[in-house]
């Protein structure tokens, strides 16, 4: 099959979905398909990959975003979807791109949009009221499901804001994490004196700096360690356009900003050097940085209203979205003896194998 997916909140240097996509692609060109991504940028271009093809298509900027650009111009998508001709359409964006399942029906392609995120949580990041938010979410939702064949949610968590408006046809797809790259024998010394002395609790940060991902609850429950006595110290990865308020906060704390890093073995090999990730983020659907630290045997704090509770299981802790439950939380996995707390970490981690996810989604597709 030629499987011709769209996404649009994905750029060169984006964390989790960009991650994902690169890996189904492969999957889908070792089981004898052709994918086919298209997303946005600055010029247009069509290039190969280990992944597929790729066909970036020009398009404006997303204010405040921090890098993100949109598929605009619905003629002229229409007419590149009618070249490519796919067999299959995968669509990864719930926001703007939900008429292409009108466009599949019309032309005979069976559709699947895939739901990374919660739209019920997203608008209440952003400050949504719950009686306007939860609505809004329903309507949308409920259009999603009317126009694609197939919704693909990662986690169950994700997958209730269907359940919830009765849609049957809802796949759960986990996806998965690489095994190799990311190992506990990543971990080196020379990286971990880099940021911390022999002394010192290692805390990463690794997400996107936005508004939704809440980094800010990182920094603080740094602080609360700090006033607490623990000698921790913090590095952020990642970059965004909440990164300069973000510094501001974290003048007078031992913070790193690494900004965004390219080298996945270098990222793997920070993950395995520290005693403990933070996963903050409120509406996180899956989060592969979170599993990608399980995989290098450290342990995880995340956020209990997000999915991740669901994926970390016993490889970390879930608090409340408040500092001082994240530094709590931090204590409670460092009385853990490390052999057993990263061993538990990595244990979880191999639960999740991309091979399983590939299938999973092209069983979807049917």
């Amino acid at each position: 099959m030629r499987i011709v997916r769209l996404a649009t909140f994905v750029t060169g240097r984006s964390g989790g979905l960009r991650t994902a996509l690169q890996h189904l692609g492969v999957g889908y060109r070792d089981a004898g398909h052709e994918p086919v991504l298209v997303v946005p940028g600055r010029r247009d271009t069509d290039q190969r990959h280990p992944w597929g093809r790729v066909v970036t298509v020009a398009g404006p900027p997303l204010p405040h975003s921090g890098g993100y650009r949109l598929l605009t111009g619905r003629r002229r998508l229409s007419g590149l979807l009618t070249t490519l001709a796919p067999d299959r359409l995968e669509v990864s964006d719930r926001s703007t791109l939900r008429w292409t399942g009108d466009w599949a029906r019309a032309h005979g392609v069976p559709s699947m949009m895939v739901s990374h995120e919660s739209l019920t949580g997203l608008f209440g990041a952003w400050g949504v009221p719950g009686t306007l938010g939860r609505p809004l979410a329903d309507r949308l939702n409920a259009d999603t499901a009317r126009r694609y064949d197939r919704i693909v949610c990662t986690t169950r968590w994700a997958a209730e804001e269907f359940a919830r408006l009765g849609v049957p046809h809802v796949d759960l797809v986990p996806l998965g994490v690489d095994l190799d790259t990311f190992h506990p024998a990543r971990a080196a010394p020379s990286i971990r004196e880099r940021y911390a002395d022999p002394t010192e609790v290692l805390l990463v940060h690794c997400a996107r700096l936005s508004v939704e991902k809440r980094p800010e609850l990182a920094i603080d429950a740094l602080a609360q360690l700090r006033r607490a006595g623990v000698p921790a110290v913090l590095v952020m990865v990642g970059d965004g356009p909440r990164r300069p308020a973000l510094m501001r906060r974290a003048a007078d704390l031992p913070v790193t900003f690494t900004g965004f890093l390219p080298d996945r073995a270098a990222l793997a090999a920070l993950l395995a050097s520290a005693d403990v990730v933070l996963a903050p983020g409120p509406v996180e659907t899956f989060g592969l940085a979170g599993l990608e630290a399980l995989a290098c045997g450290t342990p995880v704090v995340v956020n209990a209203a997000s999915a991740l509770p669901e994926v970390i299981g016993a490889g970390g802790l879930a608090a409340a979205g408040s500092p001082s439950a994240m530094a709590r939380a931090v204590l409670r996995l460092l009385e853990r003896p490390e052999a057993r707390r990263r061993a538990a970490a990595r244990e979880r981690a191999e639960r999740f194998g991309w091979p399983a996810a590939v299938a999973g989604f092209l069983r979807a597709h049917g």
